[in-house]
């Protein structure tokens, strides 16, 4: 009996350290329904997406290392993906959620996201990435936190605000949709929207009554972390909070040098965390404003987002003219050096205890080199199509690495240029075929004539230049080499260039993009295709269990089961309570035996 007990007790063992090994990465368990409600945000009503019958949707809050998994239901009428911009997915494309990593969720269909939040931290959202989508709403706030163990680089704030800005039309997405289609321009935006709501009425003759506005309530003396996101279609917004200093904390989960701005520009699929200390004497509530920027201002007035900022003694309603926003039309260099003066924390840890710094990207040698070079869009075969390099992107039938599993032929071709083309434009399905571990440095030029904002899936890059004009190999020497910012989306001004350094650790197929809507719509995007040649299951994850075929695998697919959550979660999840389930059947079999 006395062994009995001791091959008891080191089962039992077993069993606790497997477990410690899984409880040390806990999951987090979402369910996202997304449909059509009917709101006036801006006095006129419209379909807009609802996630859980809210817009925008609810914010998900997660921490490091954590296992996420989110059951998304398709209550549309058309496909659907939601894709997670700036969560690097470490090994994961599958979870990436654009044309060319998965197939699409059909109406009335649902499909389980599961990825870990590997390493991260920061301020991120979610957001649909098909037919112009997000011009309806879909999207929500997605924010890592801090394991308890490492430390912020700042006093913990008193609370945490999420503010969604972004530019809106009245008119519904597959509106727009049809207007691209038939080479139109989208026009100015009817308006923008703060956190899903109109302007505040703070002008009787640009601002119609019956307004629904966002009030944020605050305490005074105390300090907030306020996140804000611009999930718009094109319009890059100044943001700003009368009377009250903007001290950057973070952008797209890294901690920044902490300056004081009394206002910044934030790009289409931008992100950034302020610390706001509310040291105000609260005669009167404060505007919250998010402006249009590089546009004519007397033209663009209506598209100006207004909420209010109300401390709990406030003494009145909010009245007056809005704050200026930035007076730069004779100082194109105003913008410019205001987006190279966003630094990164070198001595603060960010998911891990090592600084920032550690990473010396500045003395790295260069494997690679691209430039993607945008213009206006052009007529391609009859039709509007924007471009990179001279390619207006067609996606594939059949994911990229979905193909590369099944030995679908065809499917894409590994021959995008490393420079723009001579030629005319074309469509084409070309991407890069980038080296694993390879160090490179991406050119993006903007010869089109609006701002653009650049993101890549799967990584953050190192912002390491920008300027006006075309950029030849002399602007190496102006590079940032040492606290250059790591993010993952960044802004490239009409007319001029910047410059990006990425290190390619993560294999998978990542979509590189603009984050202008109607432009990616137009097919200004590409992949890159990032394989270990030693893969043996370590580097890159298999496919889920779950994981739906289409184009030339679609006879693959089976017809869905309605399921729970729990269900339709691939096996990767399942692993725990596999172990536990045979540990406990071997404790039970032995006992038998002894009994």
């Amino acid at each position: 009996m006395a062994s009995l007990g001791s091959l008891v007790l080191r089962l039992i063992c077993i069993a606790f350290l497997v477990g410690l090994g899984f409880a040390a990465d806990p999951y987090a368990n979402f369910d996202l329904e997304l449909s059509y409600i009917t709101l006036s945000p801006l006095g006129v009503p419209q379909e807009v997406i609802a996630v859980n019958g809210k817009f925008p949707g609810p914010i998900l809050n997660v921490t490091t290392n954590y296992n996420v998994v989110v059951n998304v239901k398709n209550k549309l009428e058309e496909n659907l993906l939601l894709t997670w911009p700036g969560v690097q997915m470490r090994r994961d494309s599958w979870e990436s959620g654009v044309l060319g990593t998965n197939c699409p969720i059909p109406p009335k269909w649902n499909w389980t996201y599961q990825f870990q939040v590997k390493d991260q931290i920061g301020s991120f959202f979610y957001y649909p990435s098909l037919n112009l989508q997000r011009a309806a709403g879909g999207f929500g706030s997605f924010i890592i936190t801090n394991r308890d163990i490492i430390p912020i680089p700042f006093n913990t704030p008193d609370g945490d605000i999420v503010i969604m800005i972004g530019d809106w039309y009245t008119r519904n997405h597959t509106a727009l949709r049809t207007d691209l289609d038939n080479g139109k321009d989208l026009g100015m935006p009817d308006g923008v929207l703060i956190n899903g709501k109109g302007p505040y009425r703070y002008n009787t003759t640009l601002v119609p009554d019956g307004i629904e506005y966002e009030t944020i309530n605050v305490d005074p003396g105390k300090t907030y972390r306020i996140r804000v996101h611009n999930v718009g279609i094109s319009t890059c917004l100044n943001f700003r909070v009368q009377s009250h200093n903007l001290l950057l904390a973070e952008t797209e989960g890294f901690y920044t040098s902490q300056q004081n701005y009394s206002s910044l520009d934030v790009h289409v699929g931008q992100s950034y965390s302020f610390l706001v200390t509310m040291d105000q004497n609260a005669s009167s509530d404060y505007y919250i404003v998010a402006s249009a920027r590089f546009v004519n201002q007397s033209v663009w007035q209506r598209v100006t987002g207004v909420a209010v900022l109300h401390y709990s003694n406030s003494k009145g309603k909010a009245s007056g003219p809005l704050p200026d926003p930035p007076n730069d039309v004779y100082d194109t260099s105003f913008a410019m050096n205001q987006a190279m003066s966003i630094r990164q924390n070198v001595s603060a840890s960010g998911a891990r205890p090592n600084p920032q710094g550690s990473f010396h990207y500045g003395s790295i040698n260069v494997t690679n080199v691209y430039m993607l070079r945008s213009l206006p869009p052009v007529l391609i075969d009859g039709k509007l199509r924007a471009t990179y390099n001279g390619i207006s992107f067609a996606n594939p039938d059949t994911p990229i690495r979905l193909a590369d599993k099944n030995n679908v032929k065809g499917a894409y071709k590994l021959d995008y240029p490393s420079k723009p083309m001579a030629g005319p434009p074309h469509m084409d399905r070309s991407i890069i075929n980038a080296t694993y571990k390879g160090f490179i440095e991406i050119i993006l030029q903007n010869n089109d004539t609006v701002p653009q904002s650049f993101h890549m899936d799967g990584y953050s890059f190192f912002v390491v230049g920008m300027a006006y004009g075309e950029w030849t190999e002399n602007n190496r020497g102006s590079y940032n080499k040492w606290d250059a910012v790591s993010r993952s989306t960044v802004q490239v001004f009409p007319g001029g260039w910047t410059a990006v350094l990425v290190s390619l650790d993560n294999p998978g197929a990542w979509n590189l993009r603009t984050e202008n809507q109607d432009r990616w719509y137009l097919g200004q995007e590409t992949y890159m295709r990032i394989v270990n040649p030693k893969e043996d299951g370590t580097t890159e994850l298999a496919a889920p269990d779950n994981v739906l075929y289409c184009g030339a695998l679609a006879h693959l697919q089976k017809p869905q089961k309605t399921s729970s959550s729990a269900s339709t979660v691939s096996g990767r999840s399942n692993l725990y309570n596999a172990l536990l389930m045979a540990v406990s059947s071997v404790i039970l079999i032995i006992s038998e035996v002894y009994s």
